[in-house]
């Protein structure tokens, strides 16, 4: 779940530059979250079952 929103918000980051040319600081925030997430996400790892 954590690395499916990590790559909307990459995926909005990527939409937001290449397509509007936004030179807000909200696409950057954005880009920043959504790769702290998909770190955590990585270092986590997925729960082990018995």
């Amino acid at each position: 779940m954590l690395g499916f929103i990590a790559l909307v918000l990459i995926v909005l980051w990527l939409l937001g530059f290449l397509a509007f040319h936004v030179s807000s600081g909200l696409i950057h925030i954005l880009l920043v979250v959504g790769i702290i997430m998909l770190v955590f996400h990585f270092l986590r790892g997925s729960p082990r079952t018995a």
